[in-house]
């Protein structure tokens, strides 16, 4: 007689999921080499069942007012949930303010508040179920705050802009965007804030107390997120929001102790990550978002005030080990609109800094782990799409598994280009992303217990 308690359930969440047998995304035992990408990893006291990370994805879907402002909903377990159920080994919650006005949107989530804990606990739990991990990136967007989500800037019936703002009829705080400096000529697409072809406020400068203030939220909501259950936090530091502000000498020309020298200028960035290492256990995993370069070098206000470019990120790199960061995540720009790439329609180039920077601490001593975004940027650059939502040739998924494996994998004698992938886009269009690339590959892994009847063939 078959045992009834055969299917167990997942301990310590209040409704019954199915215990997978293995972990989705895990690969089966064989005797065949197993590539890195689907080895795990252990960072500190989590380890990753893959080497496969779903990145922060803006979704704008959360309450701008209200008792439930900034809180994860059903939605957020629907969509990364369903990331986490398909095998990807650490799911990322998107951009999370730790302060109300440092969030990009209305409709982002925030971490200000203990209010804000269950329903992330919520999200996080439901993760942890399906094996993966949970991840936060804590952030706060200085001068890009108050605007409105990305899909209602880019209507055409609103005029297709790059940004739209915010104002107070809709949960916005155009008095209250902060940044480095402060005045109409820092708004970040520099037009005025009256301006009806402008899409951001103008920010007031952040004062030193209101700097002491803003460590000591940055390491509140870590706390706050330790308390819901999350296993690795991020710190947002690119994108031309506020650190990444800072970290350049064209958005801070400040004269204090937060601007000038590089030391000062990465002063911000330094007393965010002490503070969050001291209140986040020992056995946390703790990352760093940055723009590895902003993309000025050759603009006239780069030439006038010098830029944050591949150097400075180096430079930087070098000093994250000690202050315990484990794991740099490689981005680049949004910190400028004159900067000098159109990042969609450049092949691979965040993929090659990461490689630069790998190799660089490879020289000396440093132990950080390095993470790659941007193997897929858009649809088009490794696959051809037949119309908007269709599927890719089977060629072309094989032209990405090989890609993703060629990333953590040594060859020639030269050390992997970087020891984790970020996947963002493309985990939208293929929750089961992870899957396809292990089924091209040609590897035995794990799919969840619900979906074995309808696995891939063996090829």
């Amino acid at each position: 007689m078959a045992n009834p308690n055969l299917n167990r359930g997942v301990a310590n969440v209040p409704y019954f999921t199915p215990q997978h047998i293995t972990s989705p995304g895990t690969p089966f035992p064989t005797s065949n080499p197993i590539p890195t990408l689907f080895k795990p990893l252990k960072i500190r006291g989590a380890t990753l069942r893959n080497r496969i990370i779903v990145a922060p994805m803006c979704q704008y879907s959360t309450a701008a007012t209200g008792p439930d402002i900034g809180a994860l909903t059903d939605y957020h377990i629907a969509t990364l949930g369903h990331y986490a159920l398909k095998g990807a080994g650490l799911v990322f919650i998107e951009a999370t303010g730790v302060q109300a006005n440092g969030r990009i949107s209305p409709n982002c989530p925030g971490l200000w508040s203990d209010a804000q804990i269950p329903a992330l606990r919520r999200v996080s739990d439901f993760i942890k179920s399906q094996g993966a991990q949970s991840g936060i990136q804590l952030a706060h967007a200085g001068r890009k705050a108050s605007t409105a989500a990305s899909w209602l800037a880019s209507s055409r019936a609103l005029g297709a802009k790059i940004s739209i703002r915010a104002d107070a009829d809709v949960g916005g705080w155009p008095e209250n965007v902060v940044g480095p400096m402060g005045g109409e000529e820092w708004t970040w697409d520099g037009k005025s804030s009256t301006d009806e072809a402008g899409g951001f406020y103008a920010p007031r400068a952040l004062s030193e107390k209101d700097i002491e203030e803003l460590v000591r939220d940055w390491a509140s909501a870590a706390k706050r997120a330790v308390e819901a259950g999350i296993d690795v936090i991020e710190i947002h530091g690119a994108h031309g929001y506020l650190i990444g502000q800072f970290l350049s000498p064209v958005t801070n020309q400040r004269t204090d102790k937060y601007g000038g020298s590089f030391e000062n200028r990465t002063r911000l960035l330094v007393e965010i990550i002490q503070g969050i290492r001291k209140v986040i256990p020992d056995t946390m995993p703790l990352y760093l978002r940055v723009s590895s370069t902003e993309w000025l070098e050759n603009t006239e206000v780069g030439k006038k005030f010098g830029s944050w470019d591949v150097e400075s990120s180096i430079k930087l790199a070098k000093l994250l080990p000690a202050l315990g960061v484990d794991l740099l995540d490689v981005s680049s720009g949004g910190n400028h609109p004159q900067q000098q790439i159109n990042m969609f329609n450049s092949k691979d180039y965040q993929i090659r800094i990461a490689a630069r920077i790998r190799a660089e601490l490879s020289k000396t001593s440093e132990k950080l782990l390095i993470g790659a975004v941007g193997l897929i940027t858009e649809a088009e650059q490794a696959r051809d799409i037949l119309e908007e939502g269709g599927t890719a040739k089977s060629s072309e998924i094989e032209k990405e598994a090989q890609a993703a494996v060629q990333m953590t994998e040594p060859a020639d004698g030269k050390e992997p280009m970087a020891d984790v992938i970020l996947v963002a886009r493309q985990f939208m269009r293929e929750p089961e992303w992870v899957l396809r690339v292990a089924w091209k590959l040609g590897l035995d892994i794990a799919w969840p217990s619900q979906f074995l009847r309808v696995r891939f063939p063996k090829l």
